[in-house]
């Protein structure tokens, strides 16, 4: 008798093991718990706005059934039921556990989406009622020792049930076909009447900023519950709809948005395993592909580096067979899993072309066009800073969601308004509306056509290195350092940054003095600077190598991988600059991470091949070295291992009067080779 999953809508959780098997209880205690399930639908409340008469019938019979097994409880003569009462009671037990499943799910899912579906969900709440009627049918009620009041209840409820009809309520459907006509309006590009929009939004509970927000929200999660592509699609243009609706009816707010796109403060207070961040950015691979010579990176960033000339394994220094990128599936659905134990929001590289992974409808592209073109009008026209920080704050929102989003905004000319938001003077006195703006504009570099624009603009760049240098706040400085590397992610960008002092000077400047977060933010977009020779030269003379010294204590990781970037590009001004890390690195080598132990090993290898004797006896004077060198050769990844061998050969032949430039590279001989040609 239990009803087909298939007419259930798709859940948010997994339905209780109770509702697919029958309780196999005794007696009085199969009784105990049709008790308590009754009595937990009676306490739900009826669905806000939509399938009120539904819900609310049947919490009402739940209501009068709880008296019936509350009266079979109060009765000691049943203590014992008959074969036909016992299935009927099983039986009931699962429609009363899917009774309960469906309530929870319209009640905690989003509203627009359950108007959406309230054809198929009256027919859920009705098919279910049958099966009840039908249990209470054949259910032998004169086996049972009931009072005449609870027995007439019983016939009541019987009653009630067998009269269900699969109908919808005339007001919930009018409303469903009035969203239909609205998202068909905007698919044909007319703009929806304001008034008609809050006429649907009431009916629907949205009164708001907050309930329209937390309705996205909602939709937004119902689209990873789908899995048919239609049901995805509609649930988009449904969010576009909303987007607009909530800026045009209830204006802007500046309530804290989550982390932006690529600065994800959340992960900042997490201990990242070294094996979920890129070798390269050092930052939550989101997109791990392995190259040829089967090392794992993020692909943006060893797209980066393959298109900035490279052809070499960035960690290994192998030549790549091929630059051909295979996604490594394992190792994302590893990093996914961690995100969600972590709550950490995870979010792929195919999210620049879709929302949540769903391409956008017409209906949702227009949405969108019309909620960017209202905004960016509204900026332009703002009378008062309070005024424009508050849709400055609507469009970094939008900014963050699609690249469809992002190229509208940017298509609709916000960027130069928004470069009038950067300036000292704005931040002095709204500084709020500064990170507001400068965040803004880093949600729009990630979209690869948005860098050209952002470099074109006039003032543009001149603005985030403004707010680098002399912004209001740490995250204002934090937010433009994270704006300078997503725009030199582009080959010709990074050169042109690379050449201008400002830049190099204000991430020095934040790396030195900044929060454990900007800091951060401003190591990652030195390194990524660090990836073009000529600029190494000017962050040597702008102090790199004491300025991540300084900081190796904090972030070990990033201050590692840049230094062996820099001695390996810098020449022998960067070695000489690097003598005072030799001490530095080997605490490195002892206490670090897989990763950092690698780069630590990786520069010292090159420091002491490029500087000579003294700088290889400064190594050999820190305690134990030979000791950690030969932990890091037993237990460290296996270019560790190489590094380690080779610079504890150098070791050797310092210690033996020999020359240390003869020392054969690690990546031309193996561990074990190298072991065995070293003394006893």
């Amino acid at each position: 008798m239990a009803v087909s999953p298939r007419v259930f809508p798709p859940r948010k959780r997994w339905p209780s093991t109770g509702s697919s098997v029958s309780p196999k209880f005794a007696d009085l205690n199969l009784v105990k718990s049709l008790l308590s399930l009754s009595q937990e639908i009676s306490a739900l409340k009826p669905i806000q706005c939509l399938l009120i008469q539904k819900s609310l019938s049947t919490i009402n019979k739940s209501k009068l059934l709880a008296i019936v097994f509350e009266e079979l409880l109060r009765n000691p003569v049943s203590t014992s039921f008959s074969p036909s009462i016992l299935l009927c009671f099983e039986e009931m037990y699962i429609v009363f556990q899917r009774i309960k499943t469906l309530m929870e799910d319209c009640c905690s899912g989003s509203k627009m989406w359950l108007l959406m579906r309230i054809q198929p969900l009256a027919n859920s709440f009705h098919e279910l009622t049958l099966e009840l009627s039908t249990l209470l049918d054949i259910f032998p009620v004169n086996e049972l020792d009931l009072s005449q009041d609870v027995e007439e209840l019983f016939v009541l409820v019987r009653k009630h049930c067998f009269q269900s009809k699969p109908s919808v309520d005339p007001r919930d459907d009018s409303l469903r076909r009035d969203v239909l006509a609205l998202l068909h309006q905007i698919k044909k590009e007319i703009v929806p009447h304001h008034l008609k929009l809050k006429q649907i939004l009431d009916n629907l509970g949205l009164r708001d900023q907050s309930s329209c927000r937390e309705e996205i929200e909602c939709l937004q999660d119902e689209i990873q519950n789908q899995i048919d592509e239609k049901s995805k699609l509609d649930i988009a243009s449904l969010i576009g709809l909303l987007r607009y609706a909530k800026c045009v009816l209830f204006g802007s707010s500046t309530t804290q948005l989550e982390p932006d796109h690529r600065r994800r403060n959340s992960l900042s207070e997490i201990a990242v395993p070294a094996d979920f961040r890129c070798p390269i950015s050092l930052e939550l691979m989101r997109d791990p592909v392995v190259v040829a010579s089967g090392q794992t990176y993020d692909r943006e960033s060893i797209n980066q580096w393959i298109e900035s000339g490279h052809n070499t394994c960035p960690k290994t220094g192998q030549t790549l067979a091929h630059t051909n990128l295979i996604p490594n599936r394992a190792l994302r659905n590893l990093i996914a899993m961690w995100c969600r134990q972590q709550r950490v929001p995870f979010e792929t590289v195919g999210s620049n072309e879709k929302v949540r992974g769903v391409k956008a409808t017409k209906a949702a592209f227009e949405a969108t066009k019309m909620t960017v073109y209202f905004l960016v009008n509204k900026l332009s026209v703002s009378p008062s800073m309070e005024a424009a920080n508050a849709v400055t704050y609507e469009l970094r929102a939008l900014a963050k969601t699609d690249s469809d989003s992002r190229a509208c905004i940017a298509e609709a000319g916000a960027i130069p308004i928004l470069v009038r938001c950067l300036g000292s003077g704005v931040g002095s006195e709204h500084p709020n509306l500064q990170v507001n703006a400068v965040t803004t504009i880093l949600n729009l570099s990630i979209l690869e056509a948005n860098k050209t624009r952002i470099m074109e603009t006039d003032g543009a760049l001149n603005g985030v290195i403004d707010v680098l240098r002399f912004g209001a706040t740490w995250e204002a400085k934090g937010t433009a350092a994270a704006t300078i590397f997503s725009l030199s992610g582009v080959h010709t960008y990074r050169k042109r940054l690379g050449r201008k002092t400002r830049v190099i000077k204000g991430l020095m400047d934040l790396a030195k003095d900044g929060p454990t977060n900007s800091k951060r933010d401003a190591l990652v977009t030195i390194l990524n600077l660090a990836g073009d020779r000529e600029t190494v030269g000017r962050l040597v003379e702008g102090g790199v190598i004491e300025t991540v010294i300084g900081v190796i204590n904090v972030l070990p990781e990033e201050a590692v991988t840049i230094l062996e970037a820099v001695v390996k590009r810098g020449g022998l001004v960067a070695i000489a600059e690097a003598y005072n890390s030799i001490k530095k690195l080997g605490v490195i080598l002892r206490e670090g991470s897989d990763t950092a132990r690698e780069s630590a090993a990786a520069s010292l290898v090159t420091i002491c091949r490029k500087g000579g004797l003294e700088i290889v006896a400064e190594l050999a004077a820190v305690p134990s070295i030979e000791r950690i060198i030969w932990e890091v050769m037993g237990t460290g990844t296996m270019r560790a291992r190489r590094k380690a061998a080779v610079l504890l050969r150098i070791l050797r032949r310092w210690s033996a009067g020999l020359d240390t430039n003869d020392v054969v590279d690690s990546s031309v001989m193996s561990v074990g080779t190298l072991t065995t040609m070293l003394p006893a």
